[in-house]
């Protein structure tokens, strides 16, 4: 009897185990799929319209530049207002990110710990700037499958202000819908939508919606004219071609 029940535990933590990595494995591909869509170009150049919007409603208006050279660079630069025109980030491999500011005339690297800091005034922090798979940042484990879309959990892999991400992905195309930042207390601080069209052969992120839970206030990133493919170099994504 006692064999008998030996082996029924056995058996179940091995069914278990095996459910598990089946489980890891799916969200593996899921999360790689989805950086597969959103990494997809050589390069892409775009118009962004930044709309800042506080609790009472009042708009904020900026404009900026965006070119992006497959998944680990990246160039970001305000151009309107004057105020805020010429401020640029630029992401580059190995974690590596730097803050150009013009009042200042000089660049500076944002350290890993300064990342959670938000950028601009935006409801973007440094991190969700950053150019780099989410399956290099984050292990993942999926919850749960719904009619439309699949559900995973990410969980960074190192130094990170969020102890977790809840996101959304389309089951068709695999883009993502919906992204919910967790805080280390497992509070839900923010939130992002994702709002998805097709240019050319590539799905294109034609608006994300950022929302601050706590502050109750919202940042809009709508992308226009964007161009993909066009022969971005390496020399288009350096500290000096930041301060240009």
């Amino acid at each position: 009897m006692k064999t008998k029940i030996l082996k029924t535990i056995v058996t179940a933590i091995i069914l278990s185990g095996s459910l598990f990595s089946v489980n890891a494995q799916d969200a593996n591909t899921i999360l790689k799929k989805m950086d597969d869509v959103m990494y997809s170009p050589k390069d892409l150049t775009g118009k962004n319209k930044i709309v800042l919007i506080d609790k009472s409603g009042k708009q904020e208006i900026r404009e900026a530049t965006v070119q992006q050279k497959g998944n680990d660079k990246r160039m970001f630069r305000f151009i309107a207002p004057s105020s805020q025109a010429g401020i640029a980030v630029l992401s580059l491999p190995n974690d590596v990110m730097y803050l150009y500011l013009p009042a200042f005339g000089k660049e500076r690297r944002i350290a890993t710990s300064a990342k959670n800091q938000n950028f601009a005034g935006t409801d973007f922090s440094y991190d969700d700037m950053e150019s780099k798979p989410y399956s290099d940042k984050y292990t993942s484990k999926l919850l749960k499958t719904e009619p439309n879309v699949l559900v995973i959990e990410l969980t960074p892999k190192a130094q990170s202000d969020y102890s977790k991400i809840i996101v959304y992905i389309n089951k068709t195309y695999f883009y993502p819908e919906l992204m919910e930042f967790y805080d280390k207390g497992n509070t839900k601080i923010k939130e992002a939508k994702y709002t998805f069209n097709k240019v050319d052969n590539y799905w294109n992120a034609k608006e994300i919606e950022m929302t601050d839970l706590k502050k109750n206030h919202k940042t809009k990133m709508q992308m226009s004219d964007t161009r993909y493919d066009t022969g971005l170099t390496d020399d288009d994504f350096t500290v000096r071609k930041l301060k240009q």
